[in-house]
């Protein structure tokens, strides 16, 4: 009988996710995710090859998942951090810092290559939770747009290329990293069209 992991059987069953999740999410960065088996995800998480498909059915569903509780994850940071700031300017410094900070915090960043060795349906899969973070930018953007904080732009190209400057691997490698967040922050305003001030 296989070893339960937490005092529950639900305890159980999200520590089980919780590892699979960390262990796809390292051997994609190690290996990318055209490259790992069911085999090796079980292995580096620590848990039965069968367990995995008690789980999910194979690994493009748990990529899926993965996406999906990362996500739930940013998107309630990102609001909490928004909370009580009202100009625009001020948010996207705000969205900048808060989601360059995401990195460390969570397992999974899609990376630009992975559209090319998954389905069409799993693609949109993760890419729909996906926008629901870019959603909050859009949100950013649109209102500064309307009270003259930015200047009137297309946001449907905006908004990805924005996307595009945060998930960038350049500013997690910075040896000062601060420095290189603060870089973004400046080259995002500029690009959206904002007041230039220096950082905070």
């Amino acid at each position: 009988m296989p070893r339960i992991i937490g005092a529950t059987l639900h305890e159980h069953r999200e520590q089980v996710r919780s590892r699979l999740f960390a262990a796809l999410s390292e051997l994609i960065a190690e290996h990318g995710f055209d490259a790992v088996t069911l085999s090796q995800i079980a292995a580096r998480a620590g848990v039965g090859r069968t367990a995995v498909y008690n789980h999910f059915p194979d690994k493009e569903a748990l990529l899926v998942a993965l996406v999906m509780h990362e996500t739930t994850g940013w998107v309630e940071t990102l609001e909490t951090a928004l909370v009580g700031i009202d100009d625009p300017v001020e948010q996207l410094r705000t969205y900048v810092h808060e989601h360059l900070g995401l990195k460390p915090e969570f397992h999974f960043q899609p990376g630009p290559d992975l559209s090319r060795v998954i389905s069409t349906q799993t693609h949109a899969e993760v890419r729909g939770h996906v926008v629901l973070v870019e959603r909050i930018l859009r949100g950013i953007l649109s209102r500064g747009v309307a009270n003259g904080a930015f200047p009137a732009q297309d946001l449907d190209v905006t908004v990805p290329l924005v996307m595009a400057c945060l998930s960038g691997r350049a500013v997690a490698r910075a040896s000062d990293r601060q420095r290189a967040v603060d870089q973004v922050e400046v080259f995002v305003l500029r690009a959206v069209g904002a007041h230039e001030r220096a950082p905070l």
